[in-house]
């Protein structure tokens, strides 16, 4: 078998009709930024996600970048966040002028660990970016209680984790506001770049607003230093097709996880760690994501077999060579150093045939057989 990490063909041909429909719309308007669908995508994410505003954006990065500073973040701010994160995480922080802080994760969500996190508070620290990673929340309810107690600023990094809950609420619900992707690979993924920003305040939205366009308001009048990001109607169009079936989608990635689960556990026990959904999370598997030994041996194996797995992520952001002048050496986050040589993700999409994961699982077992 041939089995890729994500196939969206299967996808694209289900919704083909009604998407072409929708472009054809779009073009024919000549409506191309900041129009009705983009105000429709805004107002269904935002109802979806249980707050009162969506702001769309150019992507993901820009979305955090973007909330930072619509929530005061800037020069001389520190922000603590994890170094188990996709660039953009780190990158944006310091974008918006402030150091990122990192500190360890817990190993068994790859989440941020809130026991860490009050050690490393000072009196520059301004804000906190839990990322939701590979779909699952981190532990939102202590790590507000933390936030509340210092007056710090909560912005989830929630680009993996749309849909996903924790103890009810949604990612939104939690801190200050939270972040979207909507690159291609995403549970809801445009055809290109897009983002959003979803918060409950006020006065953060009406500021992610002016930034995303320049920082004026009104327009050619300047008040702010913003940027241009905006969310462009053929990408809110593709996204106002798909969003519809964006729980079933994630009933689906949560049925796959559940078959590899199963199939890990019963045929390789103990060589295979399988994610754990923590009491109270709803995990929306945007990854499937594993801990092995021998994981890059493995991961070599895999593709001889004609599976395609990802490391997410194999350096963490902590050594990262952009980032030496922070000062950071290895060792000093040893979970997330470990993780980052043990993880690995198996192919996961809601059209996952039940056969190919039993032939990944086999010959998961066959690597290890030897």
């Amino acid at each position: 078998m041939n089995i890729p990490m994500l196939d969206l063909s299967e996808q694209y041909q289900a919704l083909k009709e009604e998407m072409l429909v929708a472009l054809d719309q779009v073009m024919s308007s000549s409506r191309f930024i900041l129009g009705d669908n983009v105000k429709k995508l805004e107002a269904d994410v935002a109802e979806y996600s249980h707050v009162a505003h969506g702001i769309g954006c150019g992507n993901g990065s820009d979305a955090i970048h973007i909330a930072l500073q619509a929530a005061g973040v800037g020069s001389g701010d520190e922000v603590i966040t994890t170094a188990f994160t996709f660039f953009a995480t780190g990158g944006s922080i310091v974008r918006a002028g402030a150091t990122p802080v990192y500190v360890d994760i817990d190993p068994v969500t790859f989440n941020i660990d809130p026991a860490k996190i009050e050690e490393s508070i000072t009196d520059k620290t301004k804000a906190i970016i839990p990322v939701h990673l590979y779909g699952q929340t981190a532990d939102m309810e202590e790590i507000c209680k933390i936030a509340a107690k210092h007056n710090l600023v909560v912005i989830g990094d929630a680009a993996q984790a749309i849909g996903a809950k924790h103890h009810g609420k949604t990612v939104a619900e939690y801190g200050t506001a939270a972040t979207y992707s909507f690159f291609p690979t995403k549970n809801l993924g445009a055809y290109g770049d897009a983002g959003m920003i979803v918060t409950n305040n006020d006065e953060v939205a009406e500021n992610c607003r002016v930034i995303r366009v320049h920082g004026s308001k009104p327009k050619y009048y300047h008040h702010v230093l913003g940027y241009n990001s905006r969310l462009d109607e053929l990408q809110a169009a593709v996204l106002n097709v798909k969003f519809p079936h964006l729980n079933k989608w994630s009933k689906l990635r949560r049925e796959k996880a559940a078959v590899y689960t199963h199939l890990l556990n019963e045929q390789l026990g103990d060589l295979v760690k399988t994610p754990v959904e923590k009491e109270g999370n709803y995990h929306v598997f945007h990854q499937y994501t594993i801990r092995v030994e021998k994981r890059d041996e493995l991961q070599a194996f895999l593709k001889e077999q004609g599976v395609q797995t990802m490391i997410y992520y194999p350096l963490p952001l902590h050594i990262q060579p952009v980032f030496k002048d922070l000062g950071y050496k290895e060792g000093d986050l040893p979970e997330t150093e470990k993780a980052a040589k043990e993880a690995v993700s198996l192919p996961m999409f809601p059209e996952l045939k039940q056969e190919q994961q039993e032939y990944i699982v086999a010959k998961i077992k066959e690597f290890y057989k030897k």
